[in-house]
């Protein structure tokens, strides 16, 4: 037999304390609150400005992974006799000084650049937040030695120093599109790494004296296993949002070393070697340096906009 009082109400639920609560009161029952991540994923998707950052970089990142979808001209192969020629129904982009299929180059010069930008984005990342990590955490001398050397780093302007390493390091004519690219990348990693070190020093020194990390160290847990488990959650925020826009600051910087003649060069193809073939033409056929400039500010752009979107979703002070 069916209690009346019941029928009226819905069906009964047991919780697990035991206790009898209708179904209707079972179902308003509040659920389990969001993470971080979760909230910072709900915010970020009603966001117009991050729908729009995040379909030009997968844009981007599919010119960059699959070109051929794109064109299927060589992108090396030139013909002096088409030299300079402006954009036309062959060509949408027009030709280069040497013939080359602007449209073409555009396209595959994204994979160079975006991987000299992910590459330097993820080394320096690496560098910085460990050693901001390990700094922030033990404190006394590490802290002070690690902040000294990062202060001789800030005190090297960026174009002086990726000169000195490029030039000095840099290989032979000869040399492979790799090597080409694994010196640009360790160039730019080595005087990145101190804004990324300073961003997880704060926030390892702050998360440092909450409960949870008391709590851990009081219950015996080691070292590492406070560090990994418990203060890297809790301070990767920050460093994800510097990330996001370091990535197309890096892709920025490799642009301008190409222009100056220190970066990325033939074989390679890239944006910054692109701008950098136009410099001696740019007046006679501007052109050639219009699309490549155009795909690099519109890229460097839209991981700005990512990074300033993912800021203020991580930021319950912005919302």
């Amino acid at each position: 037999m069916t209690d009346p009082s019941t029928a009226a109400t819905g069906a009964a639920v047991t919780t697990a304390a035991g206790e009898f609560v209708t179904a209707a009161e079972h179902v308003e029952a509040p659920g389990k609150p969001r993470s971080l991540a979760s909230d910072a994923w709900h915010d970020l998707r009603r966001r117009p400005l991050f729908i729009i950052s995040a379909l030009l970089i997968a844009l981007v990142l599919l010119m960059a992974i699959w070109p051929s979808l794109f064109t299927s001209v060589d992108p090396n192969y030139g013909d002096l006799a088409r030299s300079r020629q402006g954009p036309s129904a062959q060509a949408w982009f027009g030709y280069d000084n040497q013939g080359y299929d602007l449209y073409a180059r555009t396209i595959y010069g994204s994979r160079a650049s975006i991987i000299v930008g992910i590459s330097a984005t993820l080394l320096t990342v690496l560098i910085g937040a460990t050693l901001g990590l390990l700094a922030g955490y033990y404190g006394g001398w590490l802290d002070g030695l690690m902040s000294r050397v990062a202060d001789v780093f800030f005190g090297l302007p960026f174009v002086l120093g990726a000169i000195v390493i490029l030039s000095s390091f840099r290989s032979s004519g000869d040399a492979s599109a790799t090597e080409i690219i694994v010196l640009v990348v360790l160039s730019i990693s080595v005087l990145s790494w101190p804004v990324c070190m300073r961003i997880m020093r704060s926030a390892a020194i702050a998360a440092k004296q909450q409960d949870y990390v008391k709590a851990a160290r009081a219950l015996g847990a080691s070292t590492p296993r406070i560090m990994v488990r418990h203060l890297l959650p809790n301070t990767i925020a920050p460093v994800l949002v510097y990330a996001t826009i370091a990535l197309g600051a890096f892709i920025g910087a490799e642009a301008t070393l190409s222009f100056l003649g220190i970066g990325l060069r033939a074989p390679v193809v890239s944006w910054g070697v692109m701008i950098s073939d136009s410099r001696d033409v740019i007046r006679v056929a501007p052109h050639i340096l219009l699309f490549p400039a155009a795909f690099l500010t519109a890229t460097v752009l839209a991981f700005v906009m990512l990074g300033d979107a993912v800021r203020e979703a991580l930021d319950p002070k912005a919302r």
